[in-house]
């Protein structure tokens, strides 16, 4: 189906009020083209060539105002490769609660499994210490249960048209763990909430600040180095050395502008 784009819904609970076949061509947008020429996925029938059952989901129910959108790389694969969750707000702009991009063929660590299997809802109601530490020494961040594609830069673009053609000229996102939130800076989101907060964390960090004096070698998430770089002070900051959650913080992105945000100077992944 050809959409055009004088046309378009300006929110996603008028897109979800669409039949079928619109939300679907519509949501198809949000997609990269690199993502099916990549990994073999048919842009029509959402399909690879060994499997007739589609590898792209969409839950956008009539009536309401979320999108959950996930790509497997195989159907019977246990986590997607790609992962969306938007939503409206309550005076009908956009907001980014969830995007996740996984390497397929990167070793899986079951940090989202607490050791009884129960979910860790992303380190925030339980953890699995040996499966973090086990990650956190392959390299990934806080909240990783694989590599990521390092994609983001090929995605955002896909997402700001998106947003362009509903007719907004901003979008928010909530990071939902400091490197998040290093990252989303150098990509030229600002802060809605938060700003002031993280440049405390930057600067008790520094050597004789509060939070540098809690880093101990006797524990590897709060190694004495880790305030030198984002990973370091991300996977301090999950372990509790705030001494509370790092929650609250939301952030936003205007179309074509790049907000100059920077509170970790200098930073090294």
């Amino acid at each position: 189906m050809v959409l055009n784009p004088n046309e378009w819904p300006t929110s996603i609970r008028e897109i979800n009020n669409l039949s079928q076949d619109e939300k679907r061509a519509i949501y198809r947008t949000l997609i990269p083209d690199w993502l099916f020429t990549d990994f073999n996925i048919d842009p029509e029938t959402f399909t690879i060539p060994e499997s007739r059952h589609p590898v792209v989901y969409m839950r956008c129910p009539s009536g309401t105002r979320a999108l959950e959108l996930s790509i497997r790389r195989h159907p019977e694969d246990l986590d997607p490769m790609f992962y969306l969750n938007m939503a409206d707000t309550f005076n009908n702009q956009l907001i980014v609660l969830l995007l996740v991009v996984n390497d397929p063929d990167s070793p899986r660590f079951n940090t989202d499994r607490d050791p009884d299997g129960n979910p860790t809802h992303f380190g925030t109601r339980s953890r699995n210490i040996p499966a973090e530490e086990a990650a956190l020494a392959a390299g990934l961040a806080p909240g990783q249960i694989r590599r990521g594609l390092r994609s983001f830069s090929r995605i955002l673009p896909v997402f700001e048209q998106f947003v362009e053609r509903l007719g907004q000229s901003m979008f928010f996102i909530e990071p939902l763990a400091y490197h998040n939130a290093i990252v989303f800076e150098r990509y030229g989101f600002n802060y809605l909430r938060g700003r002031m907060e993280m440049e405390r964390i930057h600067r008790e960090f520094q050597p004789g600040g509060e939070l540098h004096r809690k880093l101990t070698p006797d524990n590897p998430f709060r190694h004495l180095d880790a305030w030198k770089t984002v990973r370091g002070r991300s996977w301090a900051i999950h372990d509790g050395i705030l001494g509370y959650p790092f929650t609250g913080f939301q952030m936003y992105k205007r179309l074509g502008k790049h907000a100059g945000i920077n509170t970790f100077p200098d930073a090294i992944w």
